[in-house]
């Protein structure tokens, strides 16, 4: 027997895509909170000639560049297409024109 859902009214695909809503929107909040290393502001650590700042921003823009590649790859469009459905593709296959 099904399980009921655990919000009246919405059918599985739109409770799953509320759940993809609610988790590209926490990743990309904590890409911007972690953006900034105000924690590290202040400190004069040199690792590889470089202020560990510096590392720690060169970790954030390859973390940024994987997310939005996920995102783009995967639920393009989540935000702007009427019906709710994401245009990206969700098999991650090797791309190319069709």
């Amino acid at each position: 027997m099904r399980q009921p859902l655990p919000f009246p009214g919405l059918t599985h695909w739109q409770m799953a895509t509320r759940f993809r809503q609610v988790g590209w929107a926490l990743a990309f909040l904590s890409l911007a909170v972690f953006g900034i290393p105000w924690f590290l502001w202040g400190v004069e650590t040199v690792v590889f000639g470089l202020p560990i700042w510096l590392w720690w921003h060169i970790g954030v823009m390859i973390a940024a560049t994987l997310l939005f590649w996920l995102f783009a790859r995967t639920d393009w469009g989540l935000w702007i297409e009427p019906d709710g459905e994401p245009t990206g593709d969700r098999d991650l296959d090797s791309g190319g024109e069709r």
